[in-house]
């Protein structure tokens, strides 16, 4: 029985890439959006600093990870609201392989526009180093299955399509905003930054903006993953739980708790880090080091 999941999901997932690069909006948020994004931030922000273009790259990387989460969404409705999930379940294949498959097409497709927008910093903005690469990669593994199953827990409690992108652009913009990918956390009056530690964008930004500057230390990168791995595997499990193959299917009310349950980890570590401060003093840090390093480099010119 495991040996035919497996087979139901290497050949859902072929399906789902096949499927996917047909798809404008999940093209545009996870290649298009970012990189208008760096090529803005870089011409305001980056001035020339290699440092500063690596720690945008953080931010640039944190969105690329996390477009899965609405194209995902999108995909699986539009799927239901057709038909073709009903096609599945006569396979008959398991809501399991359909949502597995569904995540691990996205991490393979996220994997070359992480690279392409790397070569992009490092040659056409001439940013100094890589980051630390193996840390990135696996960010980029867990940072994309978890938000991928966020999106499928949207997917399963929107009823039409319309829903899914109105709920699909509040979480987004929170996400994008609300997390230290485009806008400094340390802008921000200090009971918001405090309130960014319950949100998975944030640990997904600080670990990639630590990774790309090569800041990243264990218990950070620890926590990180920890933080993300957990949601990820709850979140899963809620898809799969609140899973609808048909748009006549009704959500049940109880099934509502099941989607709050998903904030569950990043609940628990957001009170601890609102506690412990850690976090958010490295995000202090390098800002601060960010700063000096600019100065210094504009003494020496």
């Amino acid at each position: 029985m495991a040996a035919n999941a497996i087979t139901n999901t290497l050949s859902m997932t072929k399906i789902r890439i096949r499927l996917a690069m047909r798809n404008k909006m999940f093209l545009f948020f996870s290649l298009l959006m970012p990189m208008i994004f760096l090529f803005l931030f870089v011409m305001l922000w980056g001035k020339g600093s290699p440092e500063k273009i690596s720690y945008i790259l953080g931010g640039i990387l944190t969105l690329t990870v996390m477009g899965g989460f609405w194209g995902l969404s999108v995909q699986l409705v539009t799927f239901r609201e057709q038909g073709i999930l009903r096609r599945f379940r006569l396979a008959p294949v398991g809501a399991g392989p359909i949502l597995a498959s569904s995540i691990l097409a996205n991490f393979l497709l996220v994997v070359p526009f992480v690279f392409i927008e790397m070569a992009v910093a490092k040659y056409l903005f001439h940013m100094t180093q890589w980051g630390n690469i193996p840390v990135i990669l696996l960010l980029v593994f867990i940072g994309s299955s978890t938000f991928s199953a966020i999106g499928l827990i949207v997917a399963s409690v929107t009823n039409t399509m319309q829903e899914t992108q109105i709920i699909n652009q509040l979480v987004w913009m929170v996400f994008l905003f609300l997390s230290g990918a485009t806008i400094p956390l340390t802008v921000f009056p200090e009971w918001i930054q405090r309130l960014t530690m319950f949100s998975p964008a944030t640990y997904l930004a600080t670990g990639f903006q630590s990774a790309t500057t090569n800041r990243v230390t264990p218990p950070e990168l620890a926590t990180v993953v920890t933080a993300l791995a957990i949601g990820l595997i709850v979140s899963f499990e809620i898809s799969r739980r609140i899973f609808r193959w048909e748009p006549e299917e009704k959500f049940p009310p109880r099934a509502k708790v099941w989607v709050l349950a998903a904030m569950i980890p990043f609940f628990v570590f957001g009170v601890y880090e609102y506690k412990n401060g850690a976090m958010l003093q490295r995000v202090h840090d390098a800002m601060d080091s960010l700063d000096k390093a600019q100065d210094t480099g504009g003494m020496h010119r």
